[in-house]
């Protein structure tokens, strides 16, 4: 059977508690006097202060005041402040001895000392303690003595006793006395009657005011020493020490080591008793010397913004929204897939709640607008082509975009028909709103980027890959050697600026960190044109009045190479066959030359937008092209529901799921294709086909891709990226991976090839864009770059 009864503590344990109580009320007593000395000595050294500083402040105002010009003519005002003066002088010369002796601090200790002796009745806690056991009775006389100073703390069971001791001085009470009439007769106008508002008073007030404001600024806290400035050096080289592979541990120790000097006067008193051992004491030494720090800051007005190093904890914003800076290589009204997409992706991304977006477009001098920018359009500043952007999109999408559009200098290249971001791009987004990037074209913004390694300042970095500049270099003179080199760059740049990449389609060079995705939609407008002619189908109406057209920008690379050859090769068994072509472009005159020469049927027109109301009655699409990554006109002309002949090639892989999409292999099969197509009508898309082809579908399936929809919600992306998202997201200070390491040096060789001037030429670089030039600092308000 159990005992549930509590047993008795031997006699013996119950005084060892006793004591051990009794032992911890002395310890505090202790500390208490420990604290009440170091407060002493404090006001000591603040009282010689400020009778130092009244010494010389006396001394001033007897020998300004008292002592007349000689040979000068005082009004009777003037000679009242002198006799004033004169009379007063031997007392003020009396207690200026009086204070000004050696003992004199020494006297007053020890009259202020207190001397009491305190009987404080335990013998409640006692019997709390030793109730089980035998009455103890026992007296406890701690006492201390300090040089003059005695304090006696008695206890005695059934007593409690205060005594004080201790007299008023005798000095100071004369002067208690002679400040009191001094005060009365400075009521009347016995002494200052005839100059209360003369330049004496004003004298006094100032003197007055020194003596205040000196004795605030003495409160100062005292700079930073060498162990102390070491200790945070140490402390801020923590990354550093990391990627050098140096344990934790190890810079730990040194830092406790260089503060351990100054722990008991960091700050508070409350660190006199850290004296036991804790688990955190690591994280106790940090932050004392973190307070240690800012309080040396604060009292210089000095405003600290970041680390020593590399500041690994990243800004919070004030809203606590995640921001996504979308950087691109074009910017309408230049109508290319690098300027259009860029800009549906910001609006439809910026449609949730859980980010704010920017887009970052180049902006180009009033020279290469004229150049680059179709019908003579320009403009005179980045508010007007802002303004012109937000009109177009919003004419489609039929919706308010709420995002952000910024402009970074950009340089247009006629050798490579692209704009060069001209300096370092990624100082055009604030640091605050550093938080994810997505490079539109990566390769491209990075072939000459010297500036701050992308990664480093964002905490994640997505590329979205649109254009296969290698089938474009391969047709130029030597395209071997430099696809060759080229590829190789591509593989550099992206691995050292980017977490993840997205290929729009297999098209592309096999790039690090790669995925293959179409995260591109279409036009809404094109998805609205694709439901009316579903509709006029529906009741009976002739949708398709025309036959066949081809849409593109002129130039040999976009398929005009491949139309040609396959209508000259096929001449005779196309017969009949009319093909219209609209665009234009630097080859327009030589594509021309060359299908009037073979006497092709093709009807040349002026380019124009593809929803333009003249090609809503073509049935068929032709599209050869091999060179396009993924062409944004063949989604859009299948949103339209029209057919889509095309090769079969790894950009139209996306496009092989809808139905009207007709592929072909050789020139046999395009000639079958073409019959085919002009001889039916293409099927209405289904519902989850129009879907597909939105830009609702294309969002989410770059938020899973890019691994955005992780991120968004906090949790940790799964691509190898060491970096921890939450409200504030801070990047691993781990031991970096051997792949980190070298992604690193690839990032560090490419920023010091991109610094030399001769090595950017000889790659093809823009003359003198490695820094934007003056017309740019001037159109955008940024500083000379010369001054930056």
């Amino acid at each position: 059977m159990l005992n549930l009864g509590a047993e008795r503590p031997p006699p013996q344990l119950a005084t060892g508690t006793a004591e051990k109580a009794l032992s911890f009320l002395s310890k505090g007593w202790r500390e208490v006097r420990d604290s009440a000395d170091a407060d002493l000595q404090l006001m000591r050294k603040r009282a010689n202060s400020f009778k130092n500083l009244a010494d010389r402040e006396l001394e001033h105002f007897l020998n300004s005041a008292a002592i007349p010009p000689s040979g000068a003519a005082l009004p009777s005002p003037s000679i009242a402040e002198f006799e004033l003066v004169k009379r007063i002088q031997p007392k003020l010369s009396a207690i200026r001895r009086a204070y000004s002796s050696p003992e004199f601090g020494r006297r007053v200790l020890e009259k202020w000392s207190p001397k009491a002796t305190i009987r404080l009745d335990l013998s409640a806690i006692k019997n709390a303690i030793v109730s089980e056991v035998d009455e103890v009775g026992a007296a406890l006389d701690l006492s201390w003595d300090e040089d003059q100073s005695k304090e006696k703390i008695m206890w005695e069971e059934g007593r409690a006793e205060i005594v004080e001791e201790g007299k008023g001085w005798e000095p100071i009470r004369i002067l208690k006395t002679r400040l009191k009439e001094f005060e009365r007769k400075s009521q009347s106008t016995e002494i200052f009657g005839t100059f209360k508002s003369s330049e004496f008073i004003e004298k006094v007030k100032l003197s007055l005011q020194s003596i205040c404001k000196e004795t605030e600024e003495s409160t100062d806290v005292p700079p930073l020493d060498i162990p102390e400035l070491l200790a945070h050096i140490v402390k801020q080289s923590w990354p550093l020490f990391d990627h050098l592979g140096i344990r934790r541990d190890i810079y730990v120790k040194m830092v406790e080591t260089l503060c351990s000097r100054h722990r008991d006067q960091v700050m508070y008193h409350h660190s006199l008793y850290a004296k036991e051992e804790s688990l955190y004491e690591n994280e106790k030494i940090s932050d004392e010397l973190d307070l240690r720090i800012a309080s040396v800051l604060h009292n210089t007005g000095h405003h600290y913004e970041g680390g020593f190093w590399t500041s690994f904890v990243k800004n919070e914003s004030a809203d606590r929204k995640h921001h996504v800076a979308i950087v691109t290589t074009a910017s309408l009204p230049w109508m290319t897939g690098t300027a259009v997409n860029p800009l549906f992706r910001a609006a439809y991304l910026a449609k949730s709640a859980k980010q704010a977006v920017t887009l970052v477009v180049p902006w180009l001098c009033k020279s290469d607008q004229e150049l680059v920018y179709p019908n003579n359009l320009s403009f005179s500043s980045p508010e007007a082509q802002e303004a012109y952007i937000r009109n177009w999109l919003e004419e489609r999408v039929g919706f308010k975009a709420d995002f952000k559009i910024s402009f970074y200098p950009g340089k247009f290249s006629k050798e490579r028909r692209s704009i060069i971001p001209a300096g370092d791009t990624s100082q055009f987004i604030p640091s605050k709103e550093a938080d994810i990037a997505i490079l539109e074209e990566p390769e491209h913004l990075n072939w000459y980027h010297h500036g701050k390694r992308w990664t480093d300042k964002f905490n994640h970095v997505v590329g979205i890959v649109h254009t296969n500049y290698l089938e474009y270099i391969k047709r130029e003179k030597n395209g071997a050697i430099q696809a060759f080199l080229v590829k190789h760059i591509n593989n550099m740049v992206t691995r050292a600026y980017c977490h993840k990449v997205l290929r729009l389609s297999a098209a592309t060079q096999d790039l690090p960190k790669s995925v293959i995705c179409n995260v591109h939609g279409v036009n809404p407008k094109f998805l609205m044109i694709g439901e009316k002619v579903a509709a006029e189908r529906v009741h009976g109406q002739q949708a398709f009045s025309k036959g066949a057209y081809f849409l593109g920008k002129m130039v040999w690379a976009k398929g005009y190479r491949e139309l040609i050859d396959l209508l000259a090769k096929h001449k005779s068994d196309l017969e009949g066959f009319k093909l219209d072509v609209y665009g234009n472009g630097e080859d327009s005159q030589e594509v021309q030359s060359v299908a009037k020469k073979l006497d092709l049927n093709l009807n040349f027109l002026r380019g124009r937008d593809h929803a333009d109301d003249s090609l809503h009655e073509y049935k068929v699409f032709v599209n050869p092209s091999v060179s396009d990554v993924l062409c944004t006109a063949t989604a859009e002309a299948l949103a339209m529901g029209k057919f889509v002949i095309c090769a079969d090639h790894p950009s139209n892989e996306f496009f092989r799921a809808f139905p009207n999409c007709l592929t072909y292999k050789t020139s046999e099969d395009f000639v079958s294709r073409v019959k085919e197509a002009m001889a039916s009508d293409p099927q209405p898309l289904t519902p989850e086909q129009r879907h597909n082809l939105s830009w609702e579908a294309a969002t989410q399936r770059f938020m899973e891709y890019s691994e955005l929809d992780k991120i968004l919600n906090n949790e940790e992306p799964m691509n190898g990226d060491k970096a921890i998202y939450g409200r504030k997201m801070k990047k691993s200070i781990s031991m970096p991976s051997l792949s980190d390491v070298m992604d690193g040096g690839l990032a560090f060789a490419h920023y010091c090839f991109t610094g030399n001037e001769i090595l950017r030429l000889t790659t093809g670089a823009i003359p003198g864009s490695r820094d934007y030039g003056k017309q740019h600092s001037v159109d955008l308000r940024l500083l000379p770059p010369q001054v930056r």
